[in-house]
């Protein structure tokens, strides 16, 4: 494959899992799928994605509708093109972690398509903790793009330092990810946060992002062993609302 072919195929792999976007368009030529060689672009479909919702609640709040209300439906846009992948992550990742007695009894709670209490819970505090942080943003586009860029650098971090939990399903399938893509998939969002942040929040946000993803990597490693798409898509979410939380207050 040429370069050229290799970036349409990464970014058609890329957008292609994290996003409902019609992109089959852009792989052709190409020889099939690497989702590790894709991590460069989760953190550009995150950034995407955050500023789609931030565009949506400022359009809302110059017509005069309410932040907080302009917010709900700036999140909601966010799941709409997203597919609600992140948000299911958590919640099946809240029911394993919270229901099982053992790490197989976790993963097999998790691969469950039904929803329990503690998912439920876990999804309604992050979509309250998103909704009403993004109400108090004073810029909402670029802040909500730094929050999404960051929340799926994080996937590619955990994918790193984590090994896969079980032997079948997306994460198991994906091989290393080499170092120069890794440290792509880092600094994207970053470097957006230096462009279009103060200096002091840039570094609220890294550090709020970081402690994050530590945290779940941490406790994914302690009640299962690993990591798995749904805890993938838990680890973006939260880091997300953390960073968006940081905000509020630098």
């Amino acid at each position: 494959m040429t370069w050229l072919t290799r970036v349409r195929a990464d970014l058609a792999t890329g957008l292609g899992l994290l996003t409902r976007l019609p992109v089959s368009w852009l792989a052709r030529g190409s020889t099939g799928v690497d989702l590790a060689r894709s991590a460069w672009t989760w953190p550009l479909a995150g950034l995407a994605i955050g500023a789609l919702g931030g565009t949506v609640l400022t359009v809302l709040a110059e017509a005069g509708i309410g932040r907080l209300p302009a917010a709900g439906w700036a999140v909601a846009a966010q799941i709409l093109l997203t597919g609600g992948l992140h948000e299911d992550g958590l919640a099946d990742m809240a029911d394993g972690f919270g229901g099982g007695r053992d790490a197989a009894r976790k993963l097999a709670i998790m691969r469950d398509s039904r929803v329990g209490s503690y998912g439920v819970m876990a999804l309604g505090l992050a979509l309250l903790i998103r909704a009403t942080a993004a109400a108090d943003l004073p810029h909402p586009v670029a802040a909500m793009a730094v929050a999404g860029g960051l929340g799926r650098a994080a996937m590619a971090g955990l994918v790193a330092v984590l090994p896969p939990a079980r032997q079948d399903g997306m994460a198991a399938t994906m091989t290393r990810i080499p170092p120069p893509v890794l440290v792509a998939s880092l600094l994207t969002p970053v470097i957006a946060a230096r462009l279009t942040l103060t200096q002091f929040q840039t570094g609220s946000v890294c550090l709020a992002a970081c402690a994050a993803a530590i945290l779940m990597g941490r406790m994914a490693r302690r009640q299962v062993g690993g990591q798995t798409g749904d805890i993938l898509g838990a680890t973006a979410l939260i880091v997300e609302c953390s960073v968006l939380s940081v905000l509020t207050a630098a």
